[in-house]
């Protein structure tokens, strides 16, 4: 068959050929045997094909804060379509871009004044780690390259992301990664914090292992440490109580950057505009997206200390200040997804609705304890993870069977990771669909004991 005919016969069974695309973070054999499709979604909900409603009980990817198919944030897409397709960036603006910068700075605690737009958190980190990288060499101090992450953080899948990440299965394949990166240990210990609810009490003693890295490497050589505020990806590690403030001091004491890495934490998910305001502490540079437009066009972007920003600003007025960039940074439908998504958010109080949620939400979820093989339950503002005992022979089975049968059986989607469920409705939920997701979880639980 020649290249030609097959595009042909690709284009005639492609709705029932799942054989071309490859999927991202899936085992694919496992879900073309028993594919989960979704065919559309609505406020909380998505829908099969065959019609059946399956509440959201993962905001999607961790995204889709406003819920689905916002008839304002569709209509702003439209119209922005029919206007304006696309903008360059390089050298030229719009509208919507100056607007939707404007709108996040506003919500930035303290002098977090400048945005710069890219396309996703994988991006937005890699962009924070090169202003960081960057803002030294303008200042004269072009020996800080060290990059800080943390054990069990989850920055996105470019080079740099992925660098100062630590999740083992994101890194173990792609060899050496950056040089110069160090971490520090994880928060989490089950021990000390077992179904903890919110912030857990023991463990802010873990960020004081940043003395110990400089110490080791010296100040001098380290330009920034990146955290998640609340570790996400890796199974919903709270930071526990004064950690973040103490990381704060100890980067302030040796003139280090501290990047939070907001990609999932922002907009609303922990009862805040960012963790940073929930938390009291002001880092020096921001990462966004997902929540930014409600999953809606992918866009992301880094936030700014008005000084880390000023730095650049200095040389000719012609010459370009940061070598960096993206053909979509800014997209037109993005920001006007975006303005249209921030609205919602405030005319509807939805970060303050997730606050006033998170007491109902921990009490369902926590009400799961004692049920079959259920070690430990963690919840904060509208997120929580229920850790799963893994099945002697197959590490991650009972979590996955649980993903699958969630979907399929108990019309219910849910986020894994290894043997965690993970938990992040769209902030419009109801205390009923509160009960409901913590009720069809359960079922899930009973399901794969």
């Amino acid at each position: 068959m020649t290249a030609q005919t097959s595009r042909a016969a690709n284009d005639l069974s492609a709705p029932n050929d799942l054989e071309a695309w490859w999927l991202p973070f899936t085992a694919n054999r496992s879900f073309k045997a028993r594919p989960r499709m979704i065919a559309r979604a609505k406020d909380m909900h998505y829908y099969t094909p065959e019609g059946r409603a399956v509440i959201d009980g993962a905001a999607g990817l961790w995204c889709c804060n406003a819920g689905h198919n916002r008839d304002e944030i569709t209509a702003a897409i439209q119209k922005q379509a029919a206007e304006l397709d696309y903008s360059p960036a390089f050298q030229f603006g719009h509208a919507a871009g100056f607007a939707t910068a404007a709108r996040i700075a506003q919500l930035a605690p303290g002098d977090l004044d400048h945005v710069f737009f890219c396309n996703s958190g994988s991006e937005a980190v890699d962009t924070a780690l090169k202003i960081a990288l960057a803002y030294w060499n303008v200042q004269g101090q072009g020996s800080r390259t060290r990059l800080i992450g943390r054990e069990r953080g989850y920055h996105g899948v470019g080079f740099g992301g992925i660098s100062v990440g630590g999740i083992v299965k994101n890194r173990q394949f792609f060899g050496s990664l950056l040089a110069g990166v160090d971490h520090l240990p994880h928060t989490y210990n089950r021990a000390e914090q077992a179904f903890s609810r919110g912030e857990p009490e023991w463990g802010a003693h873990l960020a004081d292992d940043l003395e110990r890295i400089v110490a080791l490497h010296d100040a001098s050589t380290i330009a920034a440490v990146i955290v998640e505020p609340m570790a996400g990806s890796t199974g919903v590690l709270p930071p526990p109580k004064g950690y973040l403030q103490r990381l704060r001091q100890i980067c302030d004491k040796y003139g280090i950057l501290l990047i939070f890495d907001e990609v999932i934490s922002g907009f609303g998910r922990l009862g805040t505009a960012f963790a940073a305001e929930r938390y009291g502490v002001i880092p020096d540079m921001i990462t966004f997206a997902k929540g930014v437009n409600s999953g809606t066009v992918p866009m992301g972007g880094v936030i700014v200390r008005k000084g880390i920003h000023d730095a650049f600003m200095k040389g000719p007025d012609n010459m370009i200040e940061l070598f960096h960039g993206y053909t979509y940074s800014g997209h037109p439908l993005a920001c006007a997804a975006a303005l249209a998504t921030q609205d919602i958010y405030r005319d509807e109080k939805l970060f303050e609705r997730a606050k006033a949620l998170e007491p109902v939400w921990a009490d369902a979820i926590h009400s799961l304890k004692g049920l079959p093989n259920v070690l430990d339950i963690r919840t904060i503002g509208l997120v929580g993870a229920i850790d799963l005992a893994s099945r002697p022979d197959a590490v991650g089975a009972r979590a996955f069977e649980a993903m699958d049968r969630g979907f399929h059986e108990h019309d219910v989607m849910m986020r894994i990771t290894g043997d965690t469920i993970a938990l992040s409705p769209p902030l419009i939920v109801s205390e009923d669909q509160i009960g409901e997701i913590a009720d069809k979880v359960g079922q899930v639980i009973k399901a794969v004991a």
